[in-house]
């Protein structure tokens, strides 16, 4: 059955934020037994941003990203009706990052609410807004996704150490009288069972039996790897096909497949195995790492600066992240 929209969604403006601090791969030489050779091998980084955590943080550059995305829409604070802030690395449980951001940058009394599916959680945020703004209930909504994964990284851990870094992505999304632009796909999925597959323990009686002997600090994230990439890497490609399956779009009309920065060999599997143009699969994890909640957001914003997107266009949003959990939105803009 196809559904029917009153109302579209149009992307008013995009913004993005990083800490300037950068830990290059040869800075983790001197911390882990690793080499830049066997970073870049395994993930294509290079090098990755992180926060000065006596100045910075989620909070800072979440109202850094938005207020970015704000200036981009010429949009007043004052327009929002909604924030919706999607990360792991909130600086507490509550208040919520959201609502502190709504109240810096003047957006007060708009409504806030963080959104918490790790790597996923940008791309849910948009299809959770997507739904809002088409319902007719808000106007005006502004999405950030912004993990500072270097606070929640034991440094004595090389695989994850090597990965992860910090930054924010925003887009400012308002309703439209035309209800063929937007969202005109998405999925969002999870499976709890592999949880433990990529978790951050704030106690010890929360960490499972097969993790007992982790030597990883209280509060720092835990990965297996090994299991998270043959996860991704099969998944990403199921999840391109099912789109576009689902869209009636073929991979020559998508714009852009704007994917999580999770891992340089995981993108490069799913984009040869569906034979995607290099150009149309967008790349920043060499300068980035991997930004979790952050990543997409960032991408998208860089690309549309770039002018890479256009009015009519269509685009694809693929993440996978802990949960397990992942997602997929294909976008007209």
């Amino acid at each position: 059955m196809t559904m029917v929209h009153k109302y579209g969604v149009h992307i008013a403006g995009t913004g993005s934020a990083v800490p300037p601090r950068i830990l290059t791969n040869a800075c983790l030489e001197k911390i882990i037994d690793t080499s830049d050779e066997w970073i870049v091998q395994r993930t294509g980084i290079h090098e990755r941003r992180i926060v000065d955590q006596d100045k910075e943080g989620t909070f800072t550059l979440s109202c850094d990203a938005l207020n970015n995305a704000l200036d981009d829409a010429s949009i007043s604070p004052s327009e929002l009706d909604l924030v919706i802030v999607a990360t792991v690395t909130g600086e507490m449980t509550c208040p919520a990052v959201s609502a502190r951001v709504v109240s810096t940058i003047g957006a007060t009394p708009a409504g806030a609410f963080d959104l918490l599916a790790a790597c996923c959680g940008f791309v849910y945020s948009i299809n959770v807004a997507d739904a809002i703004v088409r319902s007719g209930r808000y106007k005006t909504v502004g999405v950030v996704g912004c993990d500072a994964m270097s606070t929640a990284v034991d440094y004595k851990d090389r695989s994850v150490s090597i990965l992860f870094g910090d930054c924010a992505g925003a887009v400012i999304l308002t309703r439209d009288d035309d209800p063929e632009i937007g969202c005109l796909y998405q999925n969002m999925h999870s499976d709890g069972a592999h949880w433990e597959s990529l978790y951050i323990p704030r106690r010890k009686q929360e960490i499972p039996d097969c993790d007992k002997d982790n030597p990883n600090v209280l509060g720092t994230l835990r990965m297996k790897g090994r299991e998270i990439y043959k996860f991704a890497v099969s998944k990403m490609r199921l999840m391109i096909e099912e789109a576009l399956e689902a869209t009636g779009l073929d991979a020559d009309q998508i714009s852009q497949f704007i994917c999580h920065q999770s891992n340089l060999r995981i993108i490069e599997s799913a984009r040869d195995k569906l034979g995607l143009p290099r150009e149309k699969v967008y790349i920043n994890i060499d300068k980035y790492g991997n930004s979790s909640a952050g990543s997409v957001g960032l991408c998208f914003d860089e690309i549309r600066r770039a002018g890479k997107v256009k009015p009519g266009d269509y685009i694809m949003f693929i993440a996978i992240g802990g949960g397990l959990t992942w997602t997929t939105s294909v976008w007209k803009v």
